[in-house]
């Protein structure tokens, strides 16, 4: 199989903190694939380097054989941000317009892609309120359209569903399965151990380390566990 993303040898620091320590990563085309760990653990800083926004001290990132950082590659790749990265004064439209215009898409594209991108997100009814009045689950869901609105071959998402309901945490991971289905790798970090058993393959990082990497059922199967916490648990006992 393919791979969308290579990472060799990436480590980085701050100041004295070493954050990631000889980090090795594969991921397919076409896979949802997850990187699971506690607050601190080096996600989003993996995540960060992975799209070129942090550069590390040693080691080599690849997308589609493409070296990390490169302008070419932003435009296939869509980012989520922990933070929302929105315009609090404009309307939920006039954000995906603004969006929209960055990647250069045409009027006729511009107008069915923040349609289908609203829909997705179930904020079609909301496209005309301003983002200052949205809850925090409603930016994230904005946010989430935001970052495919120009169709990204890759889509990176940082913690996604945090402060999104239950049902629709749902109803979007069901929409990233058929994105998935439709040709898109998808990269998901998250500490939520059933979001982490949505994920076709799951890097398990630990203290800036990569402690496990495998299917869930394979990574419960090699440590005779029934669940992804205790597979945690276990993994992280034996690297001490």
């Amino acid at each position: 199989m393919a791979s969308m993303i290579i990472v060799r040898k990436a480590a980085i620091s701050f100041g004295k903190e070493k954050v990631l320590k000889n980090i090795d990563l594969d991921v397919n085309e076409g896979e949802i694939f997850g990187l699971l760990g506690p607050s601190g653990s080096g996600k989003t800083t993996l995540v960060k380097m992975i799209t070129g926004i942090l550069e590390g001290d040693q080691g080599e990132i690849f997308i589609k054989d493409q070296k990390v950082p490169s302008l070419e590659l932003m435009k296939s790749i869509g980012y989520m941000a922990q933070s929302d990265a929105l315009y609090q004064e404009l309307t939920a439209k006039e954000n995906l317009e603004f969006i929209a215009a960055i990647y250069g898409l045409k009027r006729q594209e511009r107008k069915k892609a923040i349609q289908e991108v609203l829909e997705i997100v179930d904020l079609t009814d909301h496209m005309d309120k301003v983002v200052r009045d949205f809850s925090g689950g409603m930016k994230r869901r904005l946010s989430l359209a935001a970052s495919l609105m120009h169709k990204p071959d890759l889509l990176i998402l940082d913690e996604p569903t945090v402060g999104i309901d239950p049902v629709l945490r749902q109803s979007i991971w069901s929409e990233l399965r058929k994105l998935k289905n439709n040709g898109m790798t998808i990269l998901v970090t998250t500490h939520v151990m059933d979001e982490a058993e949505k994920c076709d393959r799951l890097a398990m990082l630990r203290d800036g380390y990569i402690i496990a990497c495998d299917t869930p059922e394979k990574l419960k199967e090699n440590q005779k566990v029934d669940s992804l916490e205790e597979a945690f648990l276990a993994y992280g006992r034996n690297e001490k």
